[in-house]
């Protein structure tokens, strides 16, 4: 379920909306997703060409860069904030969502080497991609969590001037002012 927060996000969501910015981030990891299901369709018939290098080094350049700066964000804003409510219920998520950025990371380490191989041709005839459903299921279920509980709850305590500064953060972080 898409929040009423993220429902109106604009395409090109700035760091002046931080909120809608992670909203729009997590419309680009699910491109992404798309793409590397694709690839893992594609792998088994056409083995590793150029197409497949090609999907490969999108998929690649995506999670190694804007996915851990995005993780970044909710751990630097949105899980403290959760964590400071003093709702039980809010920090046990921020737990989880945390614990699953983590589980990510690991899954993505694995995933990443698959790929590199991919980009330098290397792919057994007829294999499967068998990583990449659970992969892709992992991350739309955080996803789901975040836009449908995490971020309005953060949202609603992230107001003012410290909205403006997190978008700044954010901003800041990637070189951009």
């Amino acid at each position: 379920m898409t929040s009423p927060l993220l429902l109106h996000r604009a395409p090109g969501a700035g760091f002046e909306q931080p909120f809608e910015m992670l909203g729009a981030c997590h419309e680009r990891v699910e491109r992404m997703l798309v793409l590397l299901e694709r690839l893992a369709q594609h792998l088994p018939v056409h083995g590793a060409d150029a197409q497949a290098a090609d999907a490969a080094r999108d998929v690649m350049r995506y999670f190694d860069q804007a996915a851990p700066l995005h993780h970044e964000d909710e751990e630097l804003h949105v899980f403290p904030t959760l964590r400071a409510s003093g709702r039980p219920e809010a920090a046990a998520l921020a737990a989880r969502l945390h614990a699953d950025h983590e589980r990510m990371a690991a899954a993505w380490a694995a995933l990443r080497a698959t790929l590199l191989g991919i980009t330098q041709g290397q792919w057994p005839a007829g294999a499967a991609f068998d990583a990449v459903a659970p992969f892709a299921a992992g991350y739309r279920a955080h996803i789901r969590a975040e836009e449908g509980e995490a971020y309005p709850d953060a949202a609603a305590d992230i107001v003012g001037a410290a909205r403006d500064a997190m978008g700044k953060e954010m901003a800041a972080r990637r070189g951009l002012r």
